[in-house]
């Protein structure tokens, strides 16, 4: 698109929260547009464990990231909201009329009615390797959006949290073989995940690190150096997935005024920021007896969304009616 964009309500961050919150604007008949620096909807699950089970959502006692992604996405897309992806909402200014007007990272303007933030934790970039980073797109990288491109190559995993171990157990049935590499002697990921790794034949090496990556196109080898060990250790290995955490910040949000609370957004009960017409919703905002539960995200974005429909026409009710009335 190279042409302004005018909405009902704009959504920062295209996560579970933010599809959620299409799909209630969308309800409510309101023309909604999402925005993401991410190329692909679904924020961390997609990025960092689209594999992985998630179970802390009411009647799913367990789904992949990626099928909860794709059902969100199927149920906003009922009402033809506007994806902006692969693009950072950068600026916050206001029309003549005081309408929010968000400038993008391409240099697109999006005149919007109200802006409902729900860009989970803000900007997050992975903890780089501390050895081996020309490799990047070469062997190495720090998501495992599609596990079967590690059908049978030699994989390195490097980490000790919940990603490291979860990755080094869904790709062991994949891969040829899989070696999960931590600098400590414990785990910090869940005791039953780490139980289960210990289990499933994956090899563990702890009190290591990686000092080097080596080879020609690609990665070939990883020279460990392991605590005890007078010589470097000298894994071959096809790919290395390097899943050491992330650096996550508000980025430009920061700037938009809204009170903040550390690296969150404060609001109050109706999810409304100290800035008119900006709202928030998701792991991003601050309150008293804040849960960081994805669960509690919808319930969030739907009072953001709904309050935001009032705000747009006062005339509206806040209820939005229920989705089982017949129309």
């Amino acid at each position: 698109m190279t042409t302004d964009i005018s909405t009902d309500i704009l959504i920062v961050g295209a996560g579970p929260v933010g599809l959620y919150g299409a799909y209630c604007a969308g309800f409510r008949g309101l023309r909604t547009a999402l925005v993401d620096a991410l190329p692909q909807c679904g924020g961390q699950i997609t990025a960092l464990y689209p594999e992985k089970e998630i179970r802390d959502i009411a009647a799913v006692p367990g789904a992949r990231g990626r099928d909860v992604v794709a059902g969100l996405k199927d149920q906003a897309d009922a009402f033809g909201p506007t994806y902006l992806l692969g693009r950072q909402a950068v600026g916050l200014a206001r029309s003549p009329a005081g309408r929010p007007q968000v400038t993008l990272s391409d240099g697109i303007v999006v005149d919007a009615g109200a802006v409902v933030v729900t860009a989970g934790i803000g900007t997050f970039t992975p903890r780089p390797l501390p050895a081996g980073e020309e490799f990047l797109g070469h062997g190495l990288s720090y998501f495992v959006p599609e596990p079967a491109e590690y059908s049978d190559r030699d994989v390195l995993v490097v980490g000790g949290g919940d990603s490291a171990v979860d990755w080094a157990l869904a790709l062991h049935p994949i891969a040829r073989s899989v070696t999960l590499v931590h600098r400590r002697g414990t785990f910090r990921a869940h005791a039953a995940s780490v139980r289960e790794v210990h289990g499933c034949g994956v090899e563990i090496v702890t009190n290591a690190q990686v000092v080097a990556l080596v080879g020609d196109d690609r990665v070939r080898e990883a020279h460990l150096r392991v605590d005890g060990e007078d010589e470097v250790r000298v894994l071959k290995v096809d790919a290395v997935v390097a899943a050491l955490g992330f650096i996550s910040n508000l980025g430009p949000l920061a700037d938009w005024g809204a009170e903040l609370e550390r690296r969150t957004i404060v609001v109050d009960t109706r999810m409304r920021t100290t800035v008119d017409r900006l709202y928030a919703a998701g792991d991003i905002t601050a309150y008293p007896g804040k849960v960081r539960l994805m669960s509690v995200g919808f319930g969030e974005v739907a009072t953001a969304v709904n309050n935001a429909a009032v705000a747009l026409d006062p005339e509206l009710s806040l209820f939005p009616g229920h989705s089982t009335e017949s129309t």
